[in-house]
This record gives structure tokens, C-alpha cells and sequence, in this order.
């Protein structure tokens, strides 16, 4: 049976959520080189592969919205911080499908 991931969220919704100055903890799961292209500003880059070494560096209360290229990877994190006992949403679609270039760094 597969990990069903209980609370996912749209690359617009979290855009929105960060326009009206909502304080979200975001996690970029992609690698360095991905990273360095653009992200979204504030987010917490750990690329999935190095994830379970640096659990600690995450919040263990509030969600944490997982982010990557597509919604795989993201998707994997996800069940793996969920195994933790954390809150986690999968951002759906990842950056690729993020619109609102304004708030990414490049």
C-alpha cells in the first residue's frame, strides 16, 4: 500500500499565503545545483539525500511545507518526515510549477 500524504497544498496557494505575509516554514528538498538556479526566498534547503542527517535543523512543531521540482521528491520527504512524527504538506506540481517569479531569488 502506498503512503497516502495527509495535507498537500498547490505552488499558487503557497504563493498567495506568502503575499499577505504569512509566516510559512518551507522545506526545498532539491540538490545544490537546482537550489542555486532559484528558490523561494526564506526557504530551508536540504536536498532529500542529506534529509535524515539534518532532521534536527527542523521545526518539531508547525507544518512544514516540502517543496522540490515536480512533487516527487517532495513527496518521498514527506513520507520520511512524517515516519518522524512531524507535520508536513506536499507543494503539489513543486517549482515547476511556481508562477509568481517575485518571490523567488536567483
Amino acid at each position: 500500500m502506498a503512503f497516502q500524504i495527509p495535507k498537500a497544498i498547490t505552488p499558487q496557494q503557497v504563493a498567495a499565503q506568502l503575499k499577505q505575509g504569512k509566516q510559512l516554514f518551507l522545506l526545498d528538498v532539491r540538490e545544490d545545483a537546482e537550489w542555486i538556479e532559484g528558490h523561494v526566498q526564506g526557504a530551508k534547503h536540504i536536498p532529500l539525500g542529506q534529509l535524515m542527517e539534518r532532521v534536527e535543523e527542523l521545526p518539531d512543531s508547525g507544518e512544514i511545507i516540502v517543496m522540490c521540482r515536480s512533487g516527487n521528491r517532495s513527496g518521498l520527504a514527506c513520507e520520511l518526515l512524517h515516519e518522524k512524527g512531524l507535520q508536513i504538506v506536499n507543494m503539489t506540481g513543486g517549482l515547476g510549477s511556481w508562477t509568481d517569479y517575485d518571490q523567488l531569488v536567483r
